[in-house]
């Protein structure tokens, strides 16, 4: 598999996989295909912009003649697809979109890598790129009575276990709550159908929450970030006890490209953190971090935190168990959350730029002329 064709690339996770797979081998050709929406931004890979085995395409995953195109021009071996619509409050007002997108996109790329392979499935992989929501939700308990432990010195393996002792495995029945999960659903249940009718050589696998540089401030860390840097409210749904697992995303990057080399054809992987946190607990470390980061005394952005309504079907709990991915293949978290927030922090801190440009909205002009047209 020499010419990889990676949808979503100028996106948060996307860039970072775009990155690794551009710098890690240069005999490969990465052929970064993304539509440009609000979350892509090419300026997450100006580092690597001009590397001699990296070409961008501007399209869109639902334009079925396009995409076969691509595939017949740069004559791809193997699909990492993370193109996708994916903020739930975003699918909650507008379900259509992430219809078409995650479903009908999916189904397209699909459809062309059957057409352009024809059956010669050697050297052949599509490797689709989920998410941990399609499983539905878990209670949310404290084995043994004890309270999780709240503090950056806390082991993952302690808030692993902190919240119960149910996760969700890779044989977890589906069961989706929002209009952005069941159009992740749908998309999981197409690329299985290709394998089982057509053979294709297929992989999904499903991750928790990621987090990192080059997130879209829409999400939590990153906008909470920016909002204490400015001062600006902290808007926590409902009380807070929400409970993600929180995966790093250059990590997740680790894992895609082990999966994608080594994983087994038609398998199903999950991806976690092995790090749970109540939203709560989350965004008071990441204001004490902030805050001694930006200077400030400790305690000085805590009245930031401002209450709000619920979101509508807010699932509790979400927990990965990725025991299979770490005994079969190897891999496991190389950072501590503690480790991993005070990077994020730093990144952002230090990027200013960047957050700035996009909350201007400047950054959807990058590159707008000389890609204007493709």
């Amino acid at each position: 598999m020499k010419n990889i064709l990676i949808t979503g690339g100028a996106g948060f996770i996307g860039s970072h996989v775009v990155r690794l797979f551009v710098t890690k081998y240069p005999d490969y050709h990465i052929v970064n295909l993304d539509k440009l929406t609000y979350a892509g931004n090419l300026a997450n890979l100006k580092d690597i912009e001009n590397a001699p085995n990296y070409t961008f395409v501007k399209a869109d995953i639902c334009d079925f003649e396009k995409v076969q195109s691509v595939f017949a021009e740069y004559q791809i071996d193997g699909v990492i697809h993370l193109a996708a619509e994916s903020h739930v409050d975003r699918s909650i007002k507008d379900p259509f979109t992430f219809a078409r997108t995650n479903v009908m996109g999916t189904l397209t790329l699909l459809q062309a890598a059957k057409q352009y392979w024809n059956g010669n499935w050697e050297g052949k992989r599509f490797y689709h790129i989920s998410t941990d929501e399609v499983y539905g939700a878990l209670e949310l308990t404290h084995p043994d009575g004890i309270e999780p432990p709240f503090s950056t010195t806390a082991s993952s393996s302690e808030h692993h276990l902190a919240y119960g002792k149910d996760f969700f495995y890779e044989d977890t029945k589906y069961n989706p709550h929002s209009p952005y999960s069941a159009s992740k659903a749908s998309s999981d249940h197409f690329v299985r159908a290709f394998h089982d009718t057509y053979g294709m050589p297929t992989i999904v696998t499903n991750c928790s929450n990621n987090y990192g540089p080059y997130q879209f401030p829409e999400k939590l860390i990153p906008l909470f970030i920016n909002n204490i840097r400015h001062g600006k409210p902290l808007p926590v749904y409902g009380k807070g006890e929400n409970v993600r697992d929180w995966l790093y995303v250059v990590d997740h990057a680790r894992a895609i490209d082990l999966i994608f080399h080594k994983g087994k054809v038609a398998d199903t992987y999950n991806i976690g953190g092995f790090n749970e946190w109540k939203n709560i607990d989350l965004i008071k470390v990441i204001i004490k971090t902030v805050d001694r980061l930006l200077g400030n005394p400790e305690g000085t952005s805590d009245h930031l935190i401002t209450y709000v309504t619920d979101r509508a079907g807010h699932d509790l709990r979400y927990a990965i168990d990725s025991t299979k991915l770490k005994n079969e293949l190897g891999w496991e978290p190389s950072l501590q959350f503690e480790e991993g927030i005070e990077k994020t922090v730093r990144w952002y801190l230090d990027n200013q730029e960047w957050m700035d440009n996009i909350t201007s909205g400047e950054y959807e002009k990058y590159y707008e002329s000389m890609y204007s047209g493709r």
